[in-house]
């Protein structure tokens, strides 16, 4: 066999068999779990450990990601929602009807990411008709962390799976297609 081939074979290029996508799986919900509504979870353990300046810079960015997350919901909210809409639909459709294991991939990584999306939004709802201030802040947004982390897990363990039944469905002896 050619080298080339062999490396191919051995990687394999398809998405769910591909370690490039279990990264970026990793990464993705790594980063949706330490940017707790865009702001960084370490600012909210700071702020409980020292207190003082820390609670009120922890204050002020939220205050300030929640303007800018419900600014942008006002003024293109539903656009925002339609192009998502269409975009989620069109992903499903390719994967799902025609068989496209990469939008299947995709899907799998967007669709749960457009959860914790709409939940930072109805935190930032909730937060900007009742400010809460301190340890209510830090309870907050340490109860947002986790169900975000929920929603990661099982996204993951799904995906996990997912991709498991599309690797040995494609490529053990047993294969649909083949």
């Amino acid at each position: 066999m050619d080298f080339y081939q062999e490396l191919f074979w051995l990687i394999d290029m398809r998405s769910f068999s591909n370690l490039w996508f279990w990264v970026a799986l990793a990464v993705v919900w790594s980063s949706a779990s330490h940017w707790v509504m865009g702001v960084p979870f370490d600012m909210v353990v700071r702020a409980r450990r020292v207190g003082g300046q820390a609670e009120e810079d922890l204050e002020t960015i939220v205050r300030v990601k929640v303007n800018r997350l419900m600014m942008i919901a006002r003024v293109s909210g539903l656009w925002i929602m339609g192009m998502v809409s269409f975009v989620l639909t069109g992903l499903m459709l390719l994967g799902w009807v025609y068989r496209i294991e990469f939008a299947q991939a995709v899907f799998l990584l967007a669709f749960p990411m457009t959860i914790v999306g709409l939940t930072n939004l109805k935190l930032a709802q909730k937060i900007e008709h009742n400010p809460p201030k301190g340890e209510e802040l830090r309870r907050v947004l340490s109860r947002h962390r986790l169900v975000t982390q929920m929603i990661g897990t099982l996204s993951i363990f799904v995906t996990a799976m997912w991709g498991m039944y599309q690797n040995i469905a494609i490529t053990g002896p047993w294969a649909l297609d083949g």
